[in-house]
């Protein structure tokens, strides 16, 4: 089941290169309040990515907080017995996702697309999100998305709405005024010198 708000923690590439780092510095924003764990990995192989998930899993259920796998395949997430799926614009038709998952949650990259939001939405989309937001160091060359955007998707949709892209605990509180239900960060949890303080200041701006 989706929280109804809060930090949606997303792996970085630097703490996907081993597995001892990668259960560390989970571990430590899942203390802080992280209350959605995305796993994306480019650097591993599927076998190792597979392993590493399984690991990840474990540390969720224990931590109550559903894990996403980034960027599919949807019979990964069915065999590895993970909660969920985030799909990415070019990773795959989300209907066809949904029809092999059933009961799993995905969500659904939208840029700035209210269109492709409510597409996804009734293809069946747990969630949707909109990025990014500010410049990010994840993706730079990613086009911008507008706060109005995000505001009119959380005024129209039945789903909860992600912003993504460059959010910080200073520059996130105008994107849960205008409705956002997660904030998702990268870098801002998991650059940090303290992952675990990091994961409660963003944690604490859903407090307000």
């Amino acid at each position: 089941m989706l929280p109804a708000r809060g930090l949606y923690a997303i792996t970085s590439a630097a703490i996907c290169r081993d597995e001892a780092t990668l259960l560390a510095a989970v571990t430590k924003a899942l203390r802080g309040g992280a209350v959605l764990l995305q796993y994306r990995d480019k650097l591993n192989d599927l076998a190792t990515r597979r392993r590493y998930a399984q690991a990840l899993q474990s540390l969720c259920r224990e931590a109550r907080v559903p894990l996403i796998l980034n960027d599919g395949p949807a019979d990964e997430v069915a065999s590895a017995g993970l909660d969920g799926l985030h799909l990415g614009v070019s990773d795959g038709e989300l209907a066809a996702a949904r029809r092999l998952l059933p009961s799993a949650l995905i969500g659904a990259t939208c840029g700035q697309s209210l269109e492709r939001a409510l597409a996804a939405q009734a293809a069946g989309a747990s969630y949707v999100a909109f990025g990014r937001l500010y410049p990010s160091n994840t993706k730079p060359d990613a086009p911008p998305a507008r706060l109005e955007t995000l505001r009119e998707a959380a005024r129209s949709l039945p789903v909860p709405v992600c912003a993504i892209g460059g959010i910080t605990p200073q520059n996130a509180a105008p994107l849960i005024a205008a409705g956002a239900n997660y904030i998702a960060a990268v870098e801002g949890v998991f650059a940090a010198a303290d992952i675990e303080a990091a994961a409660r200041d963003y944690a604490r701006l859903f407090e307000a």
